[in-house]
């Protein structure tokens, strides 16, 4: 079993072509995943000097290319827990916004032709229980009336067992517009699509300082090889633990990295693929502590879930990816035994809202807390941030929230234990 992303592993490493950094840019972006990557390629193509600063040393290599490789529409919480608190209207426009963010990813792909394997087969999110199939019923029942989704169903029991090869659903609600991807593919092609338009794109560039440079936007960004002098700068960085806690420590404050764990299956041939799960989807079911899974071209299974609350490192991947293991063999009974070939963490950067949050604060850009919905989320912000940053600021489907810091929250979370134990007990009482 191999410790590393089937998708960054299964995808050649991306090559910049850049070499010294520049004394000055127009724009500095902090973070190669999907918010910098296409944020640059919509900078670099309005015609701004662009330079992509990533501590890494390849593209997309934390959350973006760590993830269960799901393009899904639909809100990180419940619609009418939203629309209870902000409104109706501004409840329908973020669920829309995601609609949006979908057809972003799919517009890119189509006109940069990156191969990344990516269709639309829609999500079904899968009940285990009565009281989560009338949860679901009344999450449909709620976006149909105020006219925010009508293209979903619910499937009963025996239509979700006659594409899902498990006994322990009840029922599910299937969102038609989702999608899925290849997600280290498609980090390549758009790092390609942004340096083909002019971007630079630095790799092995961790940033350890910004100082603000009079009162406007322009930055001094001091890295680990050298500085730059930005006009602008845009922070993607999400939960990403470069630079230590206190460098974006406003930003650390707000966000708690979670670590999200995923395992992938030895190729399991069509036919049997195919059996397992007949629509080839993506799948996710509504606990609490839930699971997440989806077929590759290929014929594997990538099954991920909160397999512990603690944080992604090799020690914690392994242990995690035997939870998986055993979860993936009591949710799928015929793949008992099956070889895993890939295991992994991703770090989540949850925000207590669960929601993203977008702007600029003291001069500096920013955009994250994607809270588990950011494959697509983060690549619609990435162009909305560029429009924002040109002068556009209704651009911003996120603007002006409010964003508190959360209670007793000054570094790495010590709290994860116990709010997993919270979870937990909340499933069990379910």
């Amino acid at each position: 079993m191999k410790l590393e992303s089937y998708w960054t592993a299964s995808t050649p490493a991306f090559t910049p072509t850049a070499q010294a950094l520049p004394a000055q840019c127009d724009v500095a972006i902090v973070g190669a995943g999907f918010t910098g990557l296409s944020a640059a390629l919509a900078l670099a193509r309005r015609g701004a000097s662009v330079v992509v600063l990533e501590a890494g040393e390849r593209v997309a290599a934390e959350a973006s290319g760590r993830n269960g490789g799901h393009v899904n529409n639909g809100l990180a919480v419940d619609y009418a827990e939203v629309a209870a608190k902000v409104g109706v209207a501004q409840a329908r426009s973020w669920y829309h916004a995601y609609d949006a963010a979908v057809d972003a990813v799919e517009r890119i792909v189509r006109d940069e032709a990156i191969d990344c394997d990516f269709v639309r087969n829609g999500k079904l999110k899968l009940a285990t229980r009565t009281a989560h199939l009338d949860a679901l019923k009344r999450s449909a029942d709620r976006l149909r009336r105020d006219q925010v989704d009508t293209d979903i169903e619910i499937l009963d029991a025996s239509q979700v067992h006659a594409e899902v090869d498990s006994e322990g659903f009840q029922g599910g609600l299937l969102y038609k517009r989702s999608g899925q991807m290849h997600m280290g593919r498609f980090a390549h092609g758009l790092a390609q699509a942004a340096q083909r338009q002019g971007a630079q794109i630095h790799v092995g560039t961790c940033v350890s300082q910004l100082k603000r440079i009079g009162k406007g936007q322009a930055h001094h960004v001091q890295t680990s090889r050298g500085s730059v002098k930005a006009a602008q700068v845009l922070l993607g960085t999400g939960a990403a633990r470069h630079g230590g806690y206190g460098t974006f420590g406003w930003l650390r404050r707000r966000i708690v990295p979670i670590g999200s764990f995923i395992v992938v299956t030895e190729p399991l041939g069509e036919q049997r693929a195919q059996a397992l799960l007949r629509e080839r989807r993506t799948y996710v079911t509504i606990a609490n502590i839930h699971h997440y899974f989806r077929l590759t071209p290929d014929h594997r299974l990538v099954f991920g879930g909160r397999a512990r609350f603690a944080i992604s490192s090799p020690t914690s991947d392994a242990k995690s990816g035997g939870v998986l293991s055993a979860a993936l063999a009591q949710v799928f009974p015929s793949l008992a035994g099956v070889r895993i070939d890939y295991c992994w963490g991703g770090l989540v950067d949850m925000t207590q809202d669960r929601l993203p949050h977008a702007g600029e604060r003291d001069g500096l850009f920013y955009s994250m807390g994607y809270s588990g919905h950011g494959t697509q989320m983060s690549v619609l912000m990435g162009e909305r941030m560029a429009a924002v940053m040109a002068g556009d600021r209704e651009a911003n489907p996120w603007r002006g929230r409010n964003w508190p810091a959360i209670a007793g929250h000054f570094g790495p979370p010590w709290f994860l234990p116990a709010v997993g134990l919270y979870y937990r007990l909340k499933d069990s009482l379910a």
